[in-house]
């Protein structure tokens, strides 16, 4: 049976920010052929890109507060997430894997990294 998979991806703000814009576009562009080879093996349900903006919602007294984010102090932002279905765990790291995020030697440099977290549905019947 299929599994479905969330993966985050990490930066480091500050390392990338140091860097020319015209640099980091530049990188974005070499990552495609790694992302068209993820999405070529058909399992690929969701990639996103996440802008740097974050508010963080929170019950305080009986009332939701909404604050800038992100919430903890780190230098290391998400800054995409993919879903993906795969059989299991070993299955989901051979996909994530593929993810210029790991194929890429300047992700070192960058702090890039993938968090795999198995999804699990809660169904609303209504």
């Amino acid at each position: 049976m299929m599994m479905i998979f969330l993966c985050m991806g990490y930066f480091n703000s500050e390392k990338m920010d140091a860097r020319p814009s015209a640099e980091i576009e530049a990188v974005m562009a070499e990552c495609q052929p790694h992302t068209e080879k993820l999405y070529e093996t058909g399992k690929v349900l969701l990639d996103a890109g996440l802008e740097s903006e974050i508010k963080n919602l929170r019950r305080v007294d009986g009332k939701v507060m909404v604050t800038d984010g992100p919430f903890t102090e780190s230098k290391e932002m998400i800054g995409s997430v993919f879903i993906f279905e795969a059989e299991d765990m070993d299955e989901a790291i051979e996909l994530a894997s593929i993810h210029p995020t790991t194929q890429m030697n300047i992700g070192e440099e960058f702090g890039w990294r993938i968090e795999i977290r198995p999804v699990h549905f809660f169904k609303n019947d209504k």
